[in-house]
This record gives C-alpha cells, sequence and structure tokens, in this order.
C-alpha cells in the first residue's frame, strides 16, 4: 500500500484551519502531526488532538522528525503558503494539500507549480467549497438539465469588518486572492473555465489598492456566457448563480441551495443531507477524503490547473481582457 495512504500526514499550521482538518483526519482514522510557530497554539493544538505538535522554524522541526512525511496539508498564513509548500516539495514530500490560494501573486503560484512539477508532486489547491453538499447536488441538478446556459457570481467583500482584522498589510493587500476567489473558482468549477474575459476594475480602498468595484463578462468553454459584480465599498454577499434550460440555480449562501422554476418567481429551497457539512467545517471533510484517498477525485484542484486560473484571476483582480489561445 502507497505511504500516502497510511503514514502520518503533516499538518502545517496550528490554527483554525488546522483544527478543522484535524477533526476530519481524526474522524477517518487517519495520524497525523503538525508543525506551528508560536508555541502557545501549538501545545493548545496537541493537548487537544493528543498528537505531536512542533513549534519554531520549519527547518528544526523537520530535522527533528524521525519519520519524515510523504504526505502534507499547508494551512499556514496566507502570506507563507508558497514559500512553506517550496520547503516541503525540496524536502521530499510527495503529495501536497495546499490551502487557497497558494500564494498571493501570480508569479508565485507559476513558481510553486514550477517546483512541483519539477519534483513530480502531487500537488492540489483546498477550495472547499468545490465539496460542499450543495454543490454536489447543483452539479447533479445542472447536468440533468442539460448543463449550464449562463453563469453569474458576486464576490463583494465586507470591508468594514475586513478593516478591522489584525491582518498583516500584504495579506489585506491580496485578499482578492486570498479569499474573492473561493467565489470565483466555484463559479467556474460549476459552468466551466473562461475562454473570453471583458473586464472591468475601478476604485481602491486603503488596504486594497487593486480595485474595489469588479465588474466584467465573457464566455466559457461550454458555450455558456458568464458575468460577474462585486462592490467592495458598497453592501452585499457572496454568490453564485448557473441558469440551465429549466431552472435557475441559486447558491446564496454558498452552504444553502435554492431554485426557480419556469412557472413561478418564488425560490424553492433544496433539502440538504443532513451530514458532514454540519459536523464539520463545510466542505472539509469530503475535501480530506478525497486527498488522503486512493482514487482520484475531480473535484480535487490541481496546482497546474490553478496557476493557469489564477492568470484569469489577475485579469479580474486588475481589469484587463483575457483571451485563451483555441
Amino acid at each position: 500500500m502507497s505511504d500516502h495512504l497510511t503514514a502520518p500526514v503533516l499538518i502545517l499550521g496550528v490554527g483554525a484551519m488546522a483544527d478543522a482538518y484535524a477533526a476530519a483526519l481524526r474522524d477517518m482514522g487517519r495520524p497525523f502531526i503538525a508543525a506551528g510557530r508560536g508555541r502557545e497554539r501549538a501545545e493548545a493544538f496537541a493537548a487537544k488532538w493528543q498528537v505531536q505538535a512542533g513549534h519554531g522554524e520549519l527547518v528544526d522541526q523537520w530535522q527533528a522528525l524521525v519519520q519524515k512525511p510523504v504526505t502534507a496539508i499547508v494551512a499556514v498564513n496566507a502570506n507563507t503558503l508558497a514559500r512553506t509548500s517550496a520547503f516541503l516539495i525540496d524536502h521530499g514530500v510527495k503529495r501536497l494539500l495546499i490551502e487557497k490560494p497558494a500564494g498571493l501573486e501570480l508569479a508565485e503560484v507559476q513558481e510553486l507549480q514550477a517546483i512541483a512539477k519539477k519534483k513530480d508532486v502531487d500537488a492540489y489547491v483546498g477550495y472547499n467549497r468545490r465539496f460542499y453538499g450543495s454543490v454536489e447536488i447543483a452539479r447533479r441538478m445542472i447536468a440533468e438539465d442539460g448543463g449550464a446556459l449562463s453563469v453569474k457570481f458576486d464576490f463583494t467583500e465586507a470591508s468594514k469588518r475586513l478593516e478591522a482584522l489584525d491582518k498583516p498589510a500584504d495579506e489585506l493587500a491580496g485578499w482578492f486572492y486570498a479569499n474573492s476567489t473561493h467565489v470565483i473558482d466555484l463559479a467556474f468549477f460549476l459552468g466551466g473555465e473562461p475562454t473570453e474575459l471583458n473586464a472591468l476594475s475601478i476604485g481602491k480602498l486603503p488596504w486594497h489598492p487593486e480595485g474595489a468595484i469588479f465588474t466584467g463578462m465573457g464566455r466559457l468553454q461550454s458555450g455558456a456566457s458568464f458575468c460577474y459584480h462585486a462592490n467592495w465599498i458598497s453592501a452585499g454577499r457572496w454568490g453564485v448563480e448557473v441558469m440551465t434550460a429549466k431552472r435557475r440555480l441559486v447558491l446564496q449562501p454558498m452552504e444553502q441551495l435554492s431554485y426557480q422554476d419556469h412557472f413561478s418567481f418564488t425560490l424553492k429551497g433544496v433539502e440538504l443531507p443532513d451530514d458532514k457539512d454540519i459536523v464539520f467545517k463545510p466542505g472539509i471533510y469530503r475535501q480530506t477524503e478525497a486527498f488522503v484517498g486512493a482514487k482520484p477525485d475531480s473535484r480535487l484542484l490541481g496546482l497546474n490547473d490553478h496557476a493557469r486560473l489564477f492568470g484569469i484571476y489577475a485579469c479580474i483582480r486588475t481589469g484587463d481582457s483575457y483571451r485563451r489561445d483555441v
């Protein structure tokens, strides 16, 4: 049996996301260890999960490990995701799940992708909303209806709340990549990858100079059209809508699914299974299960694909046009 199916998983980070992954792994009966930075949080993590959880410089923690992990989940701060992942790849880890967005700039993600490719590492980026129960049902409904005809989405961020967060300046400046791409990834996951994009990015915030109001439209590889709107200065919320020949599907909030058919203006809620999205952080259990399992899962976003999509995200952020060469 492959080592990645039996050996302990290394979780990088000891914060809230690390807790979410630990809960899923513990329920699956999969052993894990952790590596953090601050002593206090690492010791709290170790006590909570009754596992080894180191602290301090990663290179020192790595050297102290008797059994070097071959599988790791990277759940550190967004501004250290790429650097931490590159270290693990350079030191022999062969299977990685990296929390989104894997890096805060396009060049950073592309460099990481090149390193992983050179070392023949199976690397994935953790967009857990792909694994929501609501999304699974939406995908089935879209397929039943013959596919998406059009998609629209909103990735408005609550800027007033964000300004009050104790976040490093580079994380806030990269918030579009670190957070908003959750919505964009899900929209393209449901409708297909874009082949063309006409984008507009205007305004700015003190902590996010690369735009504050984002609008755009384009075409997906499926032939469907898409459009989006996000205004970080005003009020709003995340949401994705998919229009088929038979109905309009609404994921807003994205943990829930509603639909509207041709004969009513009413949105009807879809009953979701009382399952892992309630007991665990939504999407995390299924995503972790897919990552540590033996079978390939198309819902996992490979780092190669993410690096390509990141170029499209950059266009949305800056308001540049995009055309894919056919």
